[in-house]
């Protein structure tokens, strides 16, 4: 016996184990389990995060005629009217139901970026233990579970929000809400693994013979980095000239947006707030209908109406609203809106053909693409910003109700050819140019 120990004396507890890591950190495959809680926690914060917003809006409204039933109805048909699922208005004055489907675009980068940024951090987990183990979950599983999660919430949602005045449209749900889910996961997914370009060994074989000959010596992992980072850089610089024309003719038009943001209809901070998010909000969509007007086709207030740098036609009475006010008036262009709108497509030309030169020669006087790559990655630059502007044109417009308001915002198809056009026209001849300044930066030819 020891002699601390006295006789009869129990001998002391035996220390608790240490906590275990996580998975992650110890280098072992993540359960799936909690992967679909990953895509369900998710789900949660970005709806958590309007709910918040919402609330705090009703509770600091003078008026609130509605209980917190409505408001939480509310949250739930944002939330899902972020991941571009249009909405029902059922209480119309002729009766028949009405669809909402324009979305404010900065309304979707909250859930979108925790959907994102949880599928990338699964991603890097997965691969760093199937190096550390030599097996276990691989990106693409844990990006599906982590999908599956986030739907089911998704889901649930959706049943919460499918009554009251304005609800959730099942059809749009149904295919739209996966689509979105499934491409926000992909792209984290493909962060996650190092942005890969273009595929490698056989792949790249069986891509590059199946391509079109013109377009082989284009299809290397340089060509394919500057068709990218040019069409990335010709449609930044698109949204960037559309949103300072739309800045500029706010400004210009300052009185009438003060009037239009403190209408006498709404004499409370909670209405100037509400207002005042709103039109934050609508700031990307305002954005995008500012490229749209630079490029040429412009877009459409609803009666068909059409507002673009050659002429506004047919506009109708607008509401009071901030943005709004930003509108030309009718009547034909005159040459300084023809100046102000040759600004975008020159934006994205010049960024394309600077995007692409800088690739095709990294270095005063070397070279890494010849001509004809340079032509074809620039092409291919212009057809990449084409689609994206496409995309952005469609998501950036949307009905807000029937007959003249059935589609408000630019054409989608007429802003991407638009786009795809100047910027093959600027950007093609401008790449080569670059690359020929640069090349003679040393003498060499």
């Amino acid at each position: 016996m020891h002699p601390m120990t006295r006789q009869g004396a129990s001998p002391p507890p035996p220390s608790p184990p240490p906590p275990r890591a996580p998975a992650m950190l110890r280098g072992e495959p993540v359960p799936l389990r909690e992967r679909l809680f990953e895509g369900a926690m998710a789900a949660g914060l970005g709806l958590g995060g309007v709910t918040v917003l919402v609330l705090s809006l009703w509770i600091s409204s003078p008026y609130p005629d509605d209980g917190p039933g409505d408001a939480l109805h509310i949250a739930a048909d944002l939330w899902l009217m972020a991941h571009g699922v249009p909405l029902v208005r059922v209480e119309t004055l002729d009766g028949a139901p009405a669809p909402v489907g324009l979305t404010p675009l900065l309304l979707c980068a909250a859930p979108l970026w925790l959907l994102h940024r949880t599928a990338r951090t699964a991603a890097l987990g997965a691969l760093d233990a199937a190096d550390a183990a030599g097996g276990g979950d691989s990106p693409r599983r844990a990006a599906c579970w982590i999908a599956v999660g986030y739907l089911l919430v998704a889901a649930a949602v959706t049943v919460y929000a499918s009554s009251g005045p304005v609800r959730v449209d099942p059809l749009g749900v149904a295919w739209r809400l996966p689509v979105v889910v499934v491409v926000a996961v992909a792209a984290g997914v493909w962060t996650g693994r190092g942005r890969p370009l273009v595929p490698s060994g056989r792949r790249a074989r069986r891509l590059r013979a199946a391509a079109p000959p013109l377009l082989r010596s284009a299809l290397t992992g340089a060509g394919v980095f500057a068709a990218v980072r040019g069409a990335l850089a010709a449609t930044t610089a698109l949204c960037a000239a559309g949103a300072l024309l739309a800045a500029g003719s706010l400004m210009w038009h300052v009185a009438t947006a003060q009037r239009a943001a403190f209408p006498s209809i709404t004499p409370t901070w909670s209405g100037y707030a509400s207002t005042l998010l709103l039109s934050l909000a609508l700031m990307p969509n305002a954005a995008v209908w500012g490229a749209a007007w630079g490029l040429g086709p412009g877009f459409t207030l609803g009666g068909g109406s059409t507002v673009g740098p050659v002429a506004v036609t047919a506009a109708p009475p607008l509401p009071d609203f901030p943005l709004l006010a930003a509108v030309p008036v009718e009547g034909p262009g005159t040459p300084v809106e023809w100046a102000l709108a040759a600004v975008v497509p020159l934006a994205a030309g010049t960024a394309a053909a600077r995007s692409v030169a800088r690739v095709a020669v990294p270095e005063r006087g070397r070279r890494v693409l010849g001509p004809w790559a340079t032509a074809c990655a620039a092409a291919l630059a212009a057809c990449g910003c084409g689609a994206a502007t496409a995309l952005l044109a469609g998501l950036a417009g949307g009905p807000l109700g029937t007959g003249a308001l059935a589609h408000l915002g630019p054409d989608w198809r007429l802003t991407g050819a638009a786009a795809l056009a100047w910027t093959v026209l600027l950007g093609l001849p401008g790449a080569l140019a670059l690359r020929a300044l640069r090349l003679r930066g040393r003498g060499t030819g």
